[in-house]
């Protein structure tokens, strides 16, 4: 049996990154933003938390799914997943533009398939 996956799924390990820089949610949230539109994504809404007494989770929600932070300044390491169900998107590009944007020494990249069903 034939199958197709319904989206992409990037899991992203960022260590060694600026602590000044993944501190901030205002930092942290235009990073994000602007990696949506280097990866021709279309951003429907976002929402971004600060934790007392560091980190930052924050979601950008986009026509084609998402991109998700969470960071641990006190770790120098940020979390990022990149989910989409388009092929016109570029995760790769966002990938890389975050990875400048919080100075990150070292990335893991995971791909997963998602959605897996009959074509």
């Amino acid at each position: 049996m034939n199958l197709i996956s319904l989206g992409t799924h990037y899991l992203a390990e960022f260590y060694d990154c600026d602590k000044a820089i993944i501190s901030s949610k205002v930092l942290i949230k235009e990073a994000m933003l602007e990696a949506a539109r280097v990866a021709k994504s279309n951003i429907v809404t976002d929402v971004f938390h600060e934790f007392n007494p560091y980190g930052v989770s924050g979601v950008v929600v986009i026509a084609e799914s998402h991109i998700a932070i969470h960071s641990w300044p006190e770790y120098c390491c940020a979390s990022i997943d990149i989910f989409t169900c388009s092929e016109n998107m570029e995760p790769s590009a966002a990938l890389a533009y975050l990875e400048k944007a919080f100075k990150a020494k070292k990335v893991e990249v995971r791909i997963v398939k998602r959605g897996q069903v009959p074509n």
